[in-house]
């Protein structure tokens, strides 16, 4: 072998050796960086924005892959979970659904049923009734006179602890013709879903069809706040 044989094959062992120490630079990298990231895991991210208190699909997700040690603790990551839900806040597009931003929907309970009424947006709600709230219905009665008895305007507590299932969407109303000739200047209302009994609900249906106006009153806390029997009606004159 001569000179020129020997220099060939020197280099060709150090080219051998180079790769072989690039290759375990690169391993060396690749194991650094999976040290760092971890094993990648499924998580959802929001398509577009979704309002407060609405149900939640599939459809408002895309699927994304990510490292497992950089998601926090709650974040979900099994679609399945949001099967019955509802925002619990204002969700905004790009965001990571985790398990603090959505709550289960309230549900109709034994012998109770579902009845929705459409409330004054200003008076009745501003924005304050949720989903799992609690509150007082309240109606207000023209009062007639009927063969001189000289019935008085009166208001009403029609349902007590009325339990909130449902938040409907702000609705423009356009305005009867009785509204336009009386005091009733409603422009924007809220269909407000309830979980009642039988009775409740025709209470409820009742004052929607014969009261003047019907308001809802939260109870504070949550809770359930009984009106004494003597606080159920109300007339102008008790305050003389």
């Amino acid at each position: 072998m001569n000179s020129r044989q020997r220099r060939g094959v020197i280099l060709l062992l150090l080219s051998v050796l180079c790769a072989f120490g690039a290759f375990a630079g690169v391993l060396s990298v690749i194991r650094d960086v999976n040290s760092k990231v971890g094993p990648e895991v499924s998580a959802y991210r929001l398509k577009s924005d979704v309002a407060p208190y609405k149900a939640l699909s599939a459809a408002q997700f895309e699927k994304i892959e990510m490292p497992e040690r950089w998601l926090s603790e709650n974040a979900v990551t099994d679609l399945g979970e949001i099967r019955g839900k509802i925002a619990v806040t204002q969700l905004r597009k790009g965001s990571l659904l985790q398990n603090d931003m959505i709550v289960k929907r309230p549900a109709v309970g034994e012998g109770e049923q579902e009845i929705a009424i459409m409330i004054d947006a200003a008076t009745g709600v501003a924005g304050k009734i949720t989903p799992g709230a609690t509150v007082n219905i309240f109606a207000t009665f023209k009062g007639e006179d009927q063969g001189g008895q000289g019935v008085k305007d009166q208001s009403k507590v029609i349902v007590q602890n009325a339990r909130v299932i449902d938040v409907g969407k702000l609705t423009a109303l356009e305005p009867s013709e009785d509204d336009r000739t009386s005091r009733r200047r409603e422009t924007e209302a809220v269909p407000i879903t309830f979980a009642l009994t039988t009775a409740d609900a025709q209470r409820v249906a009742y004052a929607e069809s014969f009261a003047t106006h019907v308001r809802l009153a939260l109870v504070g806390g949550g809770g359930e706040s009984p009106v004494s029997a003597d606080d159920r009606s109300y007339t102008l004159d008790e305050d003389k």
